[in-house]
Parts: structure tokens; sequence; C-alpha cells
């Protein structure tokens, strides 16, 4: 490292604080709004996922927003830790959409100004490398809620290597951040296109309808003939049943094993608590930051739940959803779905997050909300016919086996991107 060279941050980048949006400031999205980034689209340990409820504010907003105008390339950085999620105080996040976003309170933005000696897209890696980020959050504010102040940014220090090294090596981790970047607009793509084919055909109704409207088919004819060309008294296609969720899969919790007795603890067995899908950006489980002993899960009464289980919290907060691809036990803070009966995993999934407002409706409790088992199994659930479910059951189920796919092949990217960066940063 003879030849790297050590600059405080505020001589070779810009940095702006984000502006305290109102919100009586927001206005539905048109082409005349910007889109507010808030700390929801930072990831824990950095990178950028969008936010499922985005905010906008006109861009005739009676204060120049030029300032705070987002740039590709610009990187915005967590100002403060955020409530539910873990560490995210320092990580930093890579805008790639010109002029779509406005910067909200909570998160500053750095912007390169010495292009002659600092590649954005290398500074972006050098922002979330683990020694810098650690380096930031020793300077950072003590106090009810831990903050960076913009002095400890803009003082750090940060050594870089000459411009071709940094192209260098920006032009190596920066290709499998890409690809991280291509499998998550995928992945949403799939959800979208899952979310709304469980809407039209199991909540709208709308091959159904179509057939009673006289309409042409909008699907293979092959599909179209497998649902009902009337609904009954009920409002249901013909055919189909209502049912519980109750009767269609097995609703079970879970418990912590004593922390008191080290013997339960450290294992291999994977336990998760809702901390380990409060950052998930797609309902993929992988893996659970705490493991068990064999000991510790005998006290569990639950037991080990196999790959595919349907998890979501169910307090503090509750919706929190995913289908785990690896075996595992749970704490009290789940309802767990194992679905070996009609419905499958995939449809429970799909089914929940239509119904979560009946979900909450059916929570109480005086210190936090919760959904209890006894006030879960009872929600209804509308079980098709057998010939619509083989067929419908296969179609989601891809969809929701690409997005996984996606995931792994995500998680193995960043390890080795991960790997990498300390090595080439050296």
């Amino acid at each position: 490292m003879v030849d790297w060279n050590a600059y405080p941050l505020d001589f070779l980048c810009e940095f702006t604080n984000g502006y305290a949006f109102k919100s009586t400031d927001y206005v539905a999205r048109s082409h005349e709004t910007y889109e507010v980034f808030r700390m929801g689209y930072i990831e824990r340990g950095g990178g950028y996922k969008e936010d499922s409820s985005p905010v906008f504010v006109p861009r005739a907003y009676p204060r120049d927003l030029n300032k705070f105008l987002l740039r590709t390339d610009d990187v915005v950085i967590a100002m403060t830790d955020m409530k539910d999620r873990v560490a995210i105080l320092g990580n930093t996040a890579r805008i790639v959409h010109d002029n779509r976003f406005v910067l909200n309170q909570r998160v500053g933005l750095i912007r390169v100004k010495r292009s002659d000696l600092l590649n954005a897209r290398f500074f972006y890696l050098y922002s979330n490398w683990n020694p810098y980020v650690e380096f930031l959050r020793s300077r950072a504010n003590s106090g009810v809620q831990v903050n960076l102040t913009t002095s400890a940014i803009k003082e750090s220090l940060i050594t870089i290597p000459p411009l071709a090294e940094q192209e260098a090596i920006a032009a190596i981790l920066g290709s499998l951040d890409d690809k991280i970047d291509c499998n998550r607009r995928m992945n949403e793509t799939l959800e979208a296109m899952a979310r709304a084919i469980f809407k039209d055909w199991f909540v709208d109704f709308g091959p159904t309808r179509a057939k009673m409207d006289g309409r042409a088919p909008y699907l293979a004819q092959e599909i179209w003939d497998l649902f009902p060309d009337s609904l009954d008294d009920e409002g249901k296609p013909a055919g189909w049943q209502i049912s519980t969720i109750g009767e269609e899969v097995d609703v079970v919790g879970g418990s912590t094993p004593s922390t008191k007795e080290p013997e339960f603890w450290d294992g291999e067995i994977n336990w998760a608590t809702p901390k380990d899908m409060s950052s998930l950006n797609f309902p993929v489980l992988l893996d659970t930051t705490r493991k068990i002993t064999a000991a510790g899960l005998a006290k569990i009464s639950s037991g080990l739940l196999p790959a595919g289980t349907v998890l979501l919290s169910s307090r503090a907060p509750i919706g929190y959803i995913a289908i785990s691809e690896i075996p595992l036990a749970i704490n009290q803070g789940f309802i767990a779905m194992c679905c070996n009966k009609r419905i499958s995993n995939v449809y429970a999934w799909l089914w929940t997050l239509e119904n979560m407002d009946s979900i909450l409706q059916k929570a109480n409790g005086s210190t936090f909300l919760e959904i209890s088992k006894s006030n879960f199994r009872p929600l209804s659930v509308l079980v098709p016919s057998d010939s619509i479910r083989s067929f419908s059951f296969s179609t989601l189920k891809s969809f929701f086996d690409r997005i996984a796919s996606n995931e792994v092949e995500s998680r193995t990217l960043a390890q080795t991107r991960d790997l990498l960066l300390p090595k080439l940063m050296s």
C-alpha cells in the first residue's frame, strides 16, 4: 500500500444531510412528483431495496429541492439506527436512478467531487467495507437514539490507491453488485406477478367472472377450462369450498430454551426469531442468526419444523412472513404453518399477504399487539377444486422457486464480494 494515500472525506466528497419532510407534504404519485428516499431503502449490511410503502412530494415544492435531489452513483448513508433493524447505522446504498429521489432526514448524501482522485463506484464499495463502517459507528453519539454526526463523516479518513487500481477493483466487485441488483429487480417482478395471479384467480375470481360475462379467454384454453363458469350462492366459484386456515394447515408456535443453560446454545440447529426476517427483501429464509443444540431443541414442543414451513411473525411486529428453505426451530414470536394438507405453502404465503388486515384485526394485547394461534386458526380460507389446485399450486410454486434460487445466488455473490473486498483493500 506504498502508493495509497489518505484523505479526509470532506476533501474528496460533498456531504449533505437530508431534508425533514412532513407527512402533510406527501401527495399522490405522478409525473410531477419526487419519491422520498427514507431509511427503509437501505439494507442491513449495505445495499439498496425498494420501499413497500413509498411516499412522494411535489416537484413544485415550496423549497428548492435541488440540494436533496439524488443522482446516479451518489452514496446515501444511514445516520441513525432504525426500529426493528439491526446495526443499520453507517450502512450505505448506491443510487442508480437520476432525479427519482429526494433525500429525507436521518439519511445523508455523500457525492464524489474529486473524480480525478476517487472513483465513485470504488467509494461505494469502500463505504461498505467493514473497518470503515465500524470506525464511523465508533464515532457515533450515544444516547437513547444513536446518531452519526456530520463532522464524524466529513473528518473520516479515506485511504485509497491510484485511480486505475480503484477502477479495476470497482470493475471486479461492481459486476457482482450488478448481478445482485439484477436478481433483486427480477424477484420484485416475480413476486408482483405471483401476487397478481393469486388475487385475480382466488380473490377477484377473474376467469369465472369473465366466463359469466361472455368475455374472451385471457388465459391458455387448457387453463381457462379449469375454472368454473358460475358463482354459487356464497359468491365463490362453483365447486370451491370455504374452510379455515387451521383446518388446512398445521398451525404451531415455538419457544426459547433457557438462555442460562449453555448446553442449549451454539449448536448446529437453526433457531429463528422474527429479527431473522426483519431484513429480508423477499420471503425466503436461508439461515438464522442463532443456533441451538439437540438438548435445546428438546425444550421446544413444536420441535424441528421442515423446510417449506411458512413463518409469520405474530408480535412486535405482526407481519414479517417467509417460507423457510431450511429445517429449523422457532421462538414464541411466530405462527408457523406446516402445509401438508390441501393447500400449499406458496398458496398459504400469498393468502396471508392478501388477508393481513383480517389477521391484524384479530390481534390483541396490552403491552403489544399479538395474534394468537387460537385467533388465527378460525380465519377463513378458500380451497379451490382439485384440478385448479394442482395446476395453480404448481404455477405459483414456480415463481417462488425462482425467487428462492435468485436469493441463494445473491447470497453467494455477496459472500464472494465480502470475501474479496478486504483482500482488494489491502
